[in-house]
């Protein structure tokens, strides 16, 4: 079986305003289903500026399948066991952690990733509100969860890689 190649990378349909998704259907760049996979995708760039570990990778994989799942594939999908396994790692390391006792000030790759995830996540509900009240398409409620608990995982791995700094209520 052949594997898809690009093998030319532009194709001019941009410079209207147009992209391709699930296949060949023409969407405008300002769709909200376009923005909310154009920030999935640089939710899993910001990842992967972060130390590389075997979690990340998977994180990464993962985001490719929930782009596919947004552009319209319809056999790849994020599953329950996705959120699952998500919160499983959350536990992992909370195992490690102490309580909380203040606000983080957030600070290295990791918070930076988190803060890029729930703007993705974010997006994908605007994607939903809009989508769906037009009756143009159905998203998966995995989709959203999948991304909240993924910056919940990123905000527990900065605490636990001692990237923590606790806000100081400053009364003037």
């Amino acid at each position: 079986m052949a594997k898809n190649r690009l093998t030319k990378i532009y194709t001019k349909t941009g410079d209207e305003g147009l992209t391709s998704i699930g296949g060949n259907e023409q969407v405008y760049k300002s769709s909200p289903l376009i923005d909310a996979i154009g920030s999935v995708d640089e939710a899993n760039s910001a990842i992967g500026m972060t130390d590389r570990t075997d979690i990340i990778d998977m994180i990464q994989q993962d985001l490719f399948d929930l782009g596919a799942e947004l552009a319209g594939s319809q056999t790849i999908k994020i599953t329950p066991e996705r959120v699952e396994w998500l919160e499983t790692v959350i536990d992992d390391y909370n195992e490690y952690l102490e309580p909380l006792t203040s606000f983080i000030l957030p600070t290295g790759p990791l918070h930076n990733a988190r803060a890029v995830v729930r703007r993705a996540e974010r997006s994908v509900w605007v994607a939903i509100a809009v989508l769906e009240i037009n009756d143009e398409i159905k998203i998966s409620r995995e989709i959203p969860k999948y991304l909240n608990r993924l910056s919940d995982l990123l905000f527990v791995m900065a605490r636990y890689y001692n990237m923590e700094k606790l806000w100081k209520f400053n009364e003037k």
